[in-house]
């Protein structure tokens, strides 16, 4: 709700007088929810050898000088030196950094800027998942736009479109590679920014699921449960659309047939493939319905503690739920049967318990850990983290708000 506050407010787009200290995540809210856009990459490629196709295709858009951006374990497999290679023969030329870490930094956001500049490079190529995408996407909109990026925290800060970023995935989770959000670490902050912004939209984006089949058990439970909470949250979220409500339906659907087998059988390309359209898909839906607390709580656990962001959500993600029951009860109660629960004669909320039931026996069959305490996340810290998670701008969406003791009492719970 909005409300006056004397001499130090203004008048924001809905009519509405705002406190100054609350302006910008108010008219942040009213940019996620007013606009029925659909934000996308102009080029999508799907399909098991399509990243020959993505290079054939980067040949015809006249770039001299690319900066792969990856990190050093596929660095060390040999795939960004293989990419630069393909891309020489495109006359093509290529620059790899390979520093970006698990939760990229700001630090990482500067040293790949630099070596940008220093190569003169006119274009940006992602290799990786959700961690290369980020920090190519802060490098990309620096490169243009001047400043840091924490210049961008929030929703729609930039001026200028990015420099062309070309997005190669290499898991099925975090949909990076086709969305308008960029998470980057701030090691001075100790949390992760939330940068939504139109203009860190990639070009071009490129699932290829020969390349995510080496991908070990724990990553591929993780990044898909990520999937799975992209999914989820953009179908209850405040924001969502008929088009996003689709989009997420499908993923869901498509994470519940196929996740357990990818985890299982991780050379099963039927269900890589499935997962890369899952995962898509999910993408698709939280880009322009956005998402929720658990990504708001996550952000705050990945910065704190430096945890991997697919096992928090997942932990996180039936708590918030059954926080969001009062608000969200038939959503969650389609979404019971869409998961493949039974849901005759039930209610909404007893049906959206067992959608909440159905969320954590899959988290529990692919290995997730049962509570954040197994992470290494300390009660003591609870305020703090809960704090930090109000202000990150994907909770804006939440069918639910929240104040400082609700999260706190989400986090006691998952722990």
């Amino acid at each position: 709700m909005c409300g006056e506050d004397g001499r130090d407010s203004r008048r924001c787009p809905c009519g509405r007088v705002v406190a100054d200290v609350e302006a910008r995540k108010h008219l942040e809210k009213i940019t996620i929810m007013s606009q029925r856009t659909f934000y996308i990459p102009n080029v999508n490629l799907m399909g098991a050898g399509c990243v020959e196709t993505a290079i054939e295709t980067l040949s015809h858009y006249g770039f001299r000088h690319a900066l792969i951006v990856t990190d050093a374990g596929l660095a060390k497999m040999g795939l960004a030196a293989n990419l630069a290679e393909e891309l020489h023969e495109k006359n093509i030329a290529a620059t790899v950094f390979a520093g970006v870490q698990p939760n990229p930094t700001i630090g990482n956001v500067e040293a790949g800027l630099a070596l940008l500049r220093d190569n003169g490079c006119d274009c940006v190529i992602s290799l990786g998942g959700g961690s290369p995408h980020d920090c190519a996407k802060g490098i990309a909109l620096c490169a243009t736009n001047g400043g840091h990026i924490a210049d961008y925290e929030g929703v729609d800060r930039s001026a200028k479109p990015q420099l062309p970023l070309v997005a190669i995935n290499t898991t099925a989770g975090t949909a990076s590679e086709m969305t308008r959000f960029c998470i980057i670490t701030d090691e001075a902050r100790h949390i992760k920014m939330a940068i939504v912004d139109r203009h860190v939209t990639p070009l071009m984006s490129v699932n290829d699921p020969t390349m995510m089949l080496d991908k070990p058990p724990a990553l591929t439970a993780a990044t898909g449960m990520d999937a799975l909470t992209h999914a989820v949250e953009a179908y209850v979220s405040v924001a969502a659309t008929p088009v996003t409500d689709a989009c997420a339906v499908q993923a869901v659907t498509l994470i519940f047939a196929n996740l357990r087998e990818a985890v299982r059988n991780g050379r099963d390309l039927p269900a890589r493939e499935q997962m890369a359209y899952a995962q898509f898909l999910a993408g698709m839906a939280f880009n322009n319905a956005s998402l929720g607390y658990v990504h708001a709580m996550a952000h705050q656990l990945g910065g704190f503690y430096d945890l991997p962001h697919g096992v928090c959500n997942a932990v996180l993600l039936p708590h918030v739920q059954t926080f969001n029951i009062p608000a969200a009860a038939p959503r969650l109660s389609a979404l019971a049967g869409i998961m493949g629960v039974d849901v005759r004669g039930l209610g909404d909320v007893e049906a959206a318990g067992a959608c909440i039931q159905a969320i954590r026996r899959l988290s529990s069959d692919v290995g997730i850990p049962a509570g954040l305490s197994e992470l290494g996340v300390k009660a003591a810290d609870i305020p703090l983290l809960a704090a930090n998670a109000l202000k990150d701008a994907c909770g804006l969406t939440n069918p639910r708000s929240a104040i400082q003791e609700d999260i706190e009492q989400i986090f006691h719970a998952a722990l």
